[in-house]
């Protein structure tokens, strides 16, 4: 932005320079009509000096050339320059001061000397449009300039948000298997709870170690040490319930050709689904159906528990849910079961097997 301005200011003054130099070649032997052509770097040092009254001066002095011009012809290149310093160096939405001083001074040249020059509206027609072109490159530079820093804040905050979600996914659903396996080791086996919660904690450890990789490099992508399968929702998602006393039964479709982000997906939300089960349902019988219809794939997960909350919240583990679903096109939803518990019912766009 910076250079663009630099550059056209520097045409600027090279027109102005050649105009004064063949301005004071029109005045000659007559010494009053050095007073319009003095004018012009009188106003330019007014507003190099004085920044907050640059368009101001500029515009007086764009109207002063403009009222001398039919004594002095080749100062109106000196007034357009002017004019267009005006309006570049305008602070307002809609500057008006540079067009102001010249179409002024214009006027009252034409009064005054009761002549037919138009050179003058030339002049101010001429620096006029430079100014409002060199605004609008400028404008368009810093709105670029500000879409691009909206672009990396955007990125930045999905990034922090992916990185939220996976790690309410990982602790939430290791954390809350250890303390069922404790539960459960303090009346039956406790040797089999200890080996169970010391194999969940090394699980955990090596997904969040992925996680802090991710966070020292955000570039390296964003995995579990281990993609799960999908035979993984039955045979380590559903071991936390079983261990609580609940009944799980998990039912996978057949030819359901998702590809590892697929798989991960539903994973992760019928991750979630199941711990949120077991924190919060109080079921005794939970049921997972995982079917694919074309392009669409379709998750349930049902229980016979306490249901849906009569006020409905927005918990970190729905939310990532949301997220999730919302990432990939889909769509979800949370509704009662007859005969009492919940249904989580999500239906996700998937690639072709």
């Amino acid at each position: 932005m910076e250079r663009t301005r630099f550059w056209s200011y520097a045409v600027a003054a090279v027109v102005l320079v050649l105009s004064l130099a063949a301005s004071v070649g029109d005045v000659g032997a007559n010494a009053v009509f050095l007073l319009p052509v003095l004018s012009v770097p009188l106003s330019i040092a007014v507003a190099t000096l004085v920044r907050s009254w640059a368009a101001a001066a500029l515009a007086i002095g764009a109207c002063v050339s403009a009222i001398w011009s039919p004594d002095v012809p080749s100062l109106w290149l000196a007034m357009a320059v002017l004019v267009f310093g005006s309006l570049a160096e305008d602070r307002q939405a809609r500057p008006w001061m540079g067009w102001a001083g010249g179409v002024s001074g214009a006027s009252f040249s034409i009064y005054v000397y009761d002549s037919g020059n138009f050179a003058p509206f030339l002049a101010t027609a001429l620096g006029g449009a430079a100014g409002l072109l060199l605004r609008s490159r400028l404008r368009t530079t810093e709105l670029v300039g500000e879409a691009d820093e909206l672009r990396g804040q955007a990125a930045w905050l999905e990034q922090r948000t992916a990185v939220a979600r996976e790690l309410h996914d990982v602790v939430g659903h290791h954390v809350t298997a250890m303390v069922v396996q404790a539960e459960a080791g303090q009346v039956a086996e406790p040797q089999e709870a200890l080996r169970t919660i010391g194999e969940l904690g090394r699980t955990a450890l090596a997904e969040l170690d992925s996680l802090v990789v991710h966070l020292r490099d955000p570039g390296a992508p964003l995995t579990v040490s281990a993609p799960p399968r999908l035979l993984d929702i039955d045979e380590l998602l559903g071991e936390p319930l079983r261990a609580a006393g609940v009944t799980v039964d998990v039912r996978l479709g057949d030819d359901l050709g998702l590809d590892e982000l697929d798989v991960l997906t539903v994973y992760r939300i019928a991750q979630e689904a199941l711990t949120n089960v077991v924190r919060h349902a109080r079921a005794r019988h939970v049921w997972v159906e995982l079917t694919r219809s074309g392009d669409l794939v379709r998750l349930r997960v049902s229980d016979d528990g306490a249901g849906p909350p009569a006020e409905r919240t927005r918990g970190s583990g729905l939310l990532g849910i949301e997220e999730r679903v919302s990432g990939r096109g889909g769509s979800v939803e949370l509704i009662g079961r007859p005969g009492g518990g919940a249904i989580l019912d999500v239906s996700l766009p998937v690639s072709q097997p």
